[in-house]
């Protein structure tokens, strides 16, 4: 099997040099199915000098290959990086993503494993109906990111989520690959789930291909974008649902009754918000949690995601 890593990055140049540097460290076994394997970088727009130092930088990465499109977003960026591909495997990361040395050794014996398991069951089709999910760690440790141990907050259900995912090409050409009307923030990836599954594909969990997710420590002066986000991705979630009416899909984008009285009391209807809760969150970050501040956030975060899902479907049925 080749390998073709495909990262789309918009303005994540200081992570993004990590990112990188991670994976020509990658190391395989004597024997190992990986033939080789290549970095394919899509620039979406930035104007933080990625290009720049990409270009300055070009003999420390003699796997990448880079490509740029005007800001169009990560599903155009995907598409473009499928389509330049040399692999018959994608392996999609987030620039944002350090990896372990062993992560593409890792993903390759979990894909011969399934294969194997696969070609014992007589009963399956000649094609191989799955593809491998790795580990997701988050973390806000800039300097040594791969340091952070594993959290129960880490622990994701999604189905197809591209933070950290290996799949045969084929599948994705099969499946059309994602779906560029996802303009705003959220949904394009678990929207091609939903389509892979319906391709009879499933997931194989890797927990040994381990990524690294890294972000800031919560601060007050995020809470704007992070709700700006939840906002984006109420409207974007209804846009799955058209495309997918199910109660599945309902659930995850929390367009249910159920989604809207857990949050509004929790919310107090919205009494609990970023300007009441402001003083109790920096209190927190001051003893230096962060994270358990940005946790109690989502307390009005995703109000803001239900409003937003409701506000968006009801616009949808006036039309």
């Amino acid at each position: 099997m080749f390998f073709s890593i495909v990262i789309p990055t918009y303005n994540r140049l200081p992570i993004l040099q990590k990112c990188l540097r991670a994976l020509e460290l990658q190391e395989l076994k004597d024997i190992t199915p990986i033939q080789g394997y290549e970095v394919v970088l899509v620039d979406d727009g930035s104007t933080d000098g990625t290009l720049d130092w990409l270009a300055e930088h070009k003999d420390e990465f003699p796997h990448l290959r880079c490509f740029e499109q005007d800001h169009a977003g990560p599903a155009a960026a995907r598409n473009l990086g499928v389509n330049k591909a040399l692999g018959d495997t994608i392996i999609f990361i987030d620039s944002d993503l350090v990896v372990l040395n062993s992560f593409l050794q890792a993903h390759a014996d979990a894909l011969v494993q399934g294969k194997k398991k696969l070609e014992s069951n007589t009963s399956d089709t000649p094609k191989e109906r799955f593809f491998t999910y790795g580990a997701v760690i988050n973390t806000c440790n800039f300097e040594n990111p791969t340091a952070e141990p594993y959290k129960i907050t880490d622990f994701s259900a999604a189905f197809f989520a591209t933070g950290n995912v290996a799949i045969s090409k084929h599948w994705l050409e099969a499946a059309g690959l994602f779906d560029t009307g996802f303009q705003l923030y959220g949904w394009e990836d678990l929207e091609l789930g939903v389509r892979l599954k319906k391709l009879g594909l499933s997931l194989i969990k890797c927990p040994e291909a381990v990524g690294y997710h890294w972000h800031p420590a919560f601060s007050l002066q995020q809470i704007p974008k992070l709700i700006d986000q939840e906002i984006q991705r109420g409207r974007m979630g209804v846009l799955f649902y058209q495309k997918h009416p199910t109660w599945e899909v309902k659930m995850m984008i929390q367009m249910t009754w159920f989604h809207r009285l857990l949050w509004g009391i929790l919310s107090l209807n919205g009494a609990l918000n970023e300007k009441t809760m402001s003083p109790f969150l920096q209190w927190l970050i001051n003893l230096g949690k962060p994270q358990l501040a940005l946790e109690i956030a989502r307390i009005f975060l995703n109000w803001y995601n239900v409003k937003s899902v409701y506000a968006a479907y009801k616009e949808m049925q006036d039309k």
